[in-house]
């Protein structure tokens, strides 16, 4: 009798061991090491501001989020291998804030054949926009529309002599795409048009025919460590053009980094400023910041925090038993859904999310301004 009770105070003990364990989980594979770890971390920190305070509450639906999150050092290839164990072996129910326009490309197959949703990957690119990638659930803006608005704010300052720098892969085609498009509608040709290995970037090839063309200003479309090398060739060899560069280093990260090059570096934004409360988005990331003890947030956490939101709300219309399918027909099923000040739609035709965009330049604090 004795050994029966022990037996059933095991079984009891695992059964409360298990419903104190997350019951649904979702996947991430991103760099959190290597060349975009900064921005990587950040953005989640700010996904697991807006998950844990869920968590906090119950869940959804009673069950609490678990986020796996696996480290692809930036390696599309491997990228691609994280997302099949998280599919294949940890049976998660969608994928989430993955980083690279290659990595994404690289899960495209496996989305497809298991029906698992990829929500709010950390790129603009075009490809994951249009045509419409069934499985993919963008939440920020494209990159090609940061960059347009970049050579628009550029020649509204006088510049006009601008060159483009870019990682030669997807991710740099696309971004550069968007610049010239920029460049046609203000009627000028790029001084420089200049691509890069991005496995193995060089500089020093590039850095002399922006002084020699007396180049204002570079656009660089490329990932944080490569902008921050790109930037020290460019002054070693004497240029003094204003470095530009895109959103996916939107990060405090990617400023420590550059040093004492960060002051007037311009980096475009896919969310409201982060310390604009008149947004109930920042608002509430903020108060969440400050509640676990944070100085605040930045563009990169915010990224995290929108992009959580919609997972949330994904998770609680596919009900109290959440399938993989049900979470693809709960997203194509959002109408107008107010982030906090900004509102997001999806439809069976329709999956690219926000269109918000912005400018900020990197002040003497070591902060971004706008």
């Amino acid at each position: 009798m004795k050994k029966l009770m022990l037996c059933f105070g095991a079984l009891a003990l695992a059964a409360l061991s298990h419903a104190s364990h997350a019951q649904i989980l979702i996947g991430q594979t991103a760099g959190f090491s290597g060349v975009v770890s900064a921005g990587v971390k950040e953005t989640t920190e700010g996904a697991k501001l807006y998950l844990d305070a869920t968590n906090a509450k119950g869940g959804v639906h009673g069950q609490k989020i678990e986020l796996i999150s696996l480290d692809d050092k930036f390696d599309p290839k491997l990228a691609g291998e994280n997302a099949r164990k998280l599919i294949e072996e940890q049976n998660v129910l969608a994928l989430f804030l993955t980083r690279g326009t290659p990595h994404a490309e690289a899960m495209i197959p496996l989305l497809a054949k298991y029906g698992v949703t990829l929500i709010a990957p950390s790129t603009g690119a075009m490809i994951l926009h249009q045509p419409v990638q069934k499985h993919i659930f963008n939440v920020r803006a494209t990159y090609q529309r940061e960059a347009e608005k970049a050579v628009t704010h550029l020649q509204s300052m006088g510049i006009t002599r601008i060159g483009l720098v870019y990682a030669d892969d997807s991710f740099g085609a696309d971004g550069v795409t968007g610049a010239q498009k920029g460049l046609a509608a203000a009627k000028l040709q790029p001084t420089v048009l200049e691509k890069f290995n991005r496995a193995k970037p060089d500089f020093v090839p590039i850095a002399p025919k922006l002084d020699q063309t007396n180049t204002q200003a570079v656009i660089m479309v490329a990932s944080g460590q490569a902008v921050v090398d790109g930037a020290k060739a460019f002054r070693a060899a004497g240029s003094t053009a204003q470095i530009v560069t895109l959103s996916n280093n939107a990060s405090e990260g990617f400023i420590k980094s550059l040093g004492d090059g960060a002051r007037g570096v311009i980096v475009t934004q896919v969310f409201p400023y982060e310390r604009s409360i008149a947004y109930p988005l920042v608002k509430e990331a903020q108060e969440l910041a400050k509640a676990k003890g944070m100085s605040g947030v930045s563009p990169a956490m915010l990224e995290g925090f929108a992009a959580a939101k919609v997972l949330v709300e994904a998770l609680r219309r596919a009900g109290p038993k959440p399938t993989r399918d049900k979470i693809q027909t709960a997203l194509e099923g959002i109408r107008k859904l107010d982030l906090g000040g900004l509102e997001i739609s999806y439809g069976p035709d329709d999956h690219t999310g926000l269109d918000f965009s912005d400018l900020s330049i990197i002040g003497t604090d070591g902060k971004f301004k706008r």
